[in-house]
């Protein structure tokens, strides 16, 4: 029986050091922000709540939401009716190295595709490995001139 002791402990450390890189962290995080995103056009405020870390804090017109709870509760009338008010998708995914955080950002639409704002959220990789939102601010639309 010695003999199967050895192995497992190389292929269980063999597991645990495995190295993501941070491509593949960021590739994580994109799907992880699509997956939140369809949530919206799914009309599924259980699934939009699964993705949310228990302290995280939305912001949004100066405003603070804090905690899960509360954000389920203001968000809840964006899941009310048949078409989602408004959707988004990332353009933009970057991921600390060390793979516990990373940053989204991308284009807020309305129903018709028209850009009306840019979300910008803050990720945080739980014990399990799981991504969960801790941080969101969400801004209008800039009128902004191209920077040169």
């Amino acid at each position: 029986m010695s003999f199967r002791f050895p192995f497992l402990m190389m292929f269980t450390l063999g597991g645990l050091l495995h190295a993501e890189t941070n491509a593949e962290l960021k590739e994580q995080v994109r799907k992880v922000e699509m997956s939140f995103a369809k949530t919206m056009a799914d009309r599924d405020a259980a699934a939009f709540a699964s993705f949310l870390a228990e302290e995280t804090i939305f912001g949004s017109n100066g405003k603070a939401t804090r905690s899960a709870k509360q954000v389920i509760e203001r968000w809840k009338p964006f899941f009310e009716g048949a078409q989602a008010p408004f959707s988004w998708a990332p353009e933009f995914v970057e991921v600390l190295d060390s793979g516990t955080l990373a940053l989204t950002s991308g284009p807020v639409k309305d129903p018709s595709g028209k850009r009306i704002g840019t979300f910008n959220s803050v990720w945080r990789r739980e014990a399990g490995g799981a991504w969960k939102i801790v941080l969101d601010y969400g801004c209008p639309t800039c009128d902004c001139a191209p920077a040169h």
